[in-house]
């Protein structure tokens, strides 16, 4: 008995007819999909990346294979990059406009036609905004406020990328200080930009950790950027970490307008790079102003000082011969050895007196006016004759005096930064 017919199609057949049904059907073509993009690579024009859909605890649900072919693509990200700041990237939310295809050789594959830029911004906001307020929840934002500067703030760790831009302007704004400062500065390299950028950033803040001891701060920096640049940011595991960092962290990420979680955790957040190296020139010259009052208080209280003693050994010179003789007349000879004894308590006497006020001399010397000024130091006065303590008692063309240790000179104020 023969084996019974059976008709049978093409491997290549089948797919036709996969391709087919799903290129016609109506709820596969031109649908809206919200997703996260992963592996996002530009080759030849086209833009191939991979499509994820993530559980609450970061596991994947779903992931497809996407592209946009080159024509649509220069229109997408230069809409995309008007809009964020910067052409699509990995790692970010969007809203894609999307088709299923299906080819015999590489399978199932989403055709991306249009990418709603509004969606990942908004979706960043949203983000941001559950981020802090989990760190408020936990009692995360405010910890690392508390944590003791140390004074002086001269020992910097800096977490950024080696070349960066933001680097530089950091570094050359803090050894540049006309105060003449000393920083030390250690460098601890991460990529601050991308998927990479929070383990990171994390391996360098463990490094620092590690040798606490050895820094007074810890300075994030990176220059500015778009959204999307700057999205790595915005990451719970990142700002808890900073949160409970035992040093104080200084966060000078973006520009002025840029924000981001850890702006919410950090010890002090500035807006820039130079902005940071300026807080920590600022926080020198706050302890440098402190001595100097303090400096100035020693030197009136030693001149008080000395003045009075002055004073009271010249009037003990004076009287104390005539008392002695009137008390030798009145008593004879009897006072005569006497005499002898207070002559040698007074000479005793002026002879301390002569040591403590060379002392006072010696101290009064060291904190003179003429002896900070040998040190290297100058006093600047104003029209008024009185010696600044800020610039904005300087206006432009105000005419100025600065006084030096041999000598002084003359200048007139051009422009006035405060």
């Amino acid at each position: 008995m023969s084996a019974p017919t059976r008709s049978a199609i093409t491997l290549a057949e089948l797919s036709r007819r996969v391709a087919n049904a799903l290129g016609t059907a109506p709820d596969l073509c031109g649908v809206w999909v919200t997703a996260e993009t992963s592996d996002l690579r530009v080759s030849g024009g086209h833009c191939y990346m991979e499509l994820l859909q993530k559980d609450e605890q970061g596991l994947p649900l779903a992931r497809a294979r996407a592209n946009v072919w080159a024509s649509t693509w220069r229109t997408i990200s230069a809409k995309f990059a008007k809009a964020t700041g910067s052409a699509p990237v990995s790692g970010i939310k969007i809203m894609a406009l999307v088709s299923v295809t299906y080819h015999p050789n590489y399978g199932l594959a989403l055709n991306i036609t249009d990418i709603d830029p509004s969606y990942t911004i908004g979706e960043a906001a949203r983000r941001r905004n559950e981020i802090i307020a989990r760190l408020t929840a936990e009692g995360l934002v405010g910890v690392n406020r508390r944590v003791k500067l140390h004074i002086p703030t001269s020992r910097v760790a800096v977490v950024s990328a080696k070349g960066a831009a933001g680097y530089g302007d950091f570094i050359n704004q803090l050894f540049n200080n006309t105060l003449q400062l000393a920083f030390s500065v250690t460098l601890f390299e991460a990529t601050m930009q991308g998927e990479k950028t929070v383990p990171s950033v994390m391996r360098a803040l463990q490094q620092i950790q590690d040798s606490a001891d050895d820094f007074d701060a810890v300075v994030i920096i990176r220059g500015g950027g778009s959204t999307s640049d700057l999205a790595a940011f915005d990451d719970y595991d990142l700002a808890a970490r900073v949160a409970r960092f035992p040093l104080p962290v200084i966060i000078g990420i973006g520009h002025e307008r840029d924000i981001t979680v850890l702006d919410y955790v950090a010890y002090m957040r500035v807006k820039t790079p130079t902005a940071a190296a300026e807080w920590l020139i600022n926080r020198g010259k706050a302890i440098l102003d402190s001595l100097e009052r303090a400096a100035s208080m020693i030197y009136i209280a030693v001149t008080e000082r000395l003045t009075g003693q002055r004073e009271k050994l010249a009037h003990i010179a004076a009287t104390l011969p005539a008392q002695v003789s009137v008390a030798v007349t009145r008593h004879g000879a009897r006072l005569d050895s006497l005499a002898q004894a207070v002559a040698v308590a007074v000479d005793r006497r002026l002879n301390d007196n002569r040591q403590r006020l060379d002392r006072l001399g010696a101290l009064l010397e060291v904190l003179s006016p003429q002896s900070v000024l040998n040190r290297g130091f100058s006093m600047t006065l104003g029209a008024d004759g009185h010696a600044l303590r800020s610039a904005a008692d300087a206006a432009p063309g105000t005419v100025l005096r600065t006084i030096l240790a041999d000598g002084e000179l003359s200048s007139t104020v051009t422009e006035q930064k405060l």
